[in-house]
């Protein structure tokens, strides 16, 4: 009786099947430069190698060692009927290889050790390595490969599990994988990439945490604190949300907005923040999400002075949570005057991403800031009544700024003191202008500013 065959595929999941095989370096290459190789799908996390990682593996390759599988998850493009491998584990492998050979990025130096006829150390590079006829070590390096078929988020699980040990996925890693469609993640993505240079310049996230999607994950957070008009639970939140991806169009979009508006004024506000401990992220994301709720309210954040002493009054009170922080580490007693720091910092130490404990640190916050801003008018125009009767009460009827002579059918109403920086809208505040200069003088500059700018023209 013959034998039963056993199957090319290995069954393992009803959505998912394996094809082991072996393919040759210069195979894998060979799929990259045909752009069938994809080594950034979108669940795929940013590369997390040192310098050295990446010199062992070159060395492990050159002594022929043997290396853990790549999975390549098979597919066709739907665009060009190509087959493309999309890589779920061994991104940081294939994409050492290349680096060293040239194909992607600068080549790759290192040292290591390699067989010369005196015996020595040398430093090799991938053009060294050919011209000492070698490359072959590397070209037709066997690497095992397993290709995968089957539905895409059951890929995903698996690219979660396979990277789940190692240099293991953070939990905003993790979500990049399984919500890699989700509007509301593309779009905190693309505003992480702008704002990384200002993350990494204040020290909010470093170069590892940023290669480790952890501004990626605080975006998502000030988003979602727009859209609520909260600050949230992360750990409850987060997930939710992207897995719903009911957070979408125009809702997403004045987040977007308004998330952008905060951090551009925190910039401009706090240019030292870097200095204190409020840059660190639980820290920050406190202060983002208070920023972003004074912009809502209408508080004025443009006037410098004020700006200044905010910034004293925040930079003294980071200070003191630091002499507290001292104090608790060397079993010192915390007296009855430092609670305010002590409560501030219990909110940093213990279940810092819960909703009660950010609650409590923002209400600190605020309550040391708010005193110092002005509120800007809620009503942003004058009323019919209001022009009818500074046009009545004004006996020169004439534009404030070029004198030029004005009638009911050609005078506007303006504020002296900008709306924006904390004008009232009142009768004792309003001047009759000409449409152009109004026009010039727009919801910035005073009555006196905008007389200078016409006298210097």
């Amino acid at each position: 009786m013959a034998r039963k065959q056993k199957p090319a595929l290995h069954e393992l999941d009803e959505n998912l099947t394996f094809r082991p095989e072996t393919r040759a370096i210069d195979n894998l290459v060979s799929l990259y430069e045909r752009k069938r190789l994809n080594l950034s799908p979108g669940f795929q996390r940013k590369s997390v190698w040192s310098k050295k990682d990446r010199e062992n593996l070159i060395d492990s390759i050159l002594r022929n060692y043997p290396l853990p599988s790549i999975f390549l998850y098979k597919r066709i493009d739907e665009r060009t009927g190509d087959m493309i491998f999309d890589v779920v584990d061994g991104k940081q492998r294939i994409e050492t290889v290349l680096m060293y050979m040239g194909k992607m990025g600068k080549r790759y130096l290192f040292d290591t050790p390699f067989d010369t006829d005196d015996g020595k150390r040398m430093r090799l590079s991938w053009r060294e390595l050919q011209k000492s006829r070698q490359q072959s070590k590397l070209e037709y390096y066997k690497v095992n490969t397993i290709e995968v078929e089957g539905d895409i988020h059951e890929i995903i699980s698996l690219f979660v599990r396979i990277n789940s040990t190692g240099k293991a996925l953070t939990g905003a890693e993790k979500r990049n994988a399984r919500y890699s469609t989700s509007i509301f993640l593309k779009t905190a993505s693309r505003m992480a990439r702008k704002f990384e240079p200002y993350f990494r310049s204040q020290r909010i996230v470093n170069e590892n945490q940023a290669s480790r999607m952890k501004h990626v994950e605080l975006m998502c957070e000030l988003l979602l604190a727009s859209v609520q008009g909260e600050v949230t639970d992360r750990k409850a939140a987060l997930d939710k949300v992207m897995s719903a991806d009911i957070i979408r169009g125009t809702v997403l979009k004045r987040a977007e907005q308004s998330v952008t508006r905060a951090l551009n004024r925190i910039k401009r506000m706090f240019p030292k923040l870097r200095e204190t401990r409020l840059r660190q992220a639980s820290d920050f994301y406190s202060l983002a999400v208070l920023i972003e709720q004074y912009e809502r309210e209408g508080l004025i954040l443009t006037n410098s002075a004020r700006n200044q002493n905010a910034w004293n009054a925040m930079r003294h009170f980071a200070d003191s949570v630091d002499a507290v922080a001292l104090n608790i580490k060397k079993g010192k007693r915390v007296s009855a005057t430092m609670e305010q720091f002590r409560n501030y910092h219990a909110t940093v130490t213990r279940s810092t991403d819960k909703k009660e404990q950010r609650e409590l640190r923002q209400s600190i916050l605020d309550a040391l800031i708010r005193p110092i801003f002005d509120a800007k008018d809620p009503r942003r125009g004058f009323t019919a009544e209001q022009r009818r009767r500074i046009w009545n009460k004004t006996k020169k009827k004439q534009c404030a700024v070029c004198g030029e002579r004005l009638d009911w059918d050609t005078f506007t109403i303006d504020h002296v003191v900008p709306h924006s920086k904390g004008g009232r809208t009142s009768l004792a505040n309003a001047v009759l202008l000409c449409a152009k200069h109004n026009s010039m003088k727009g919801n910035r500059k005073s009555l006196q500013e905008t007389r200078k700018s016409v006298v210097q023209r």
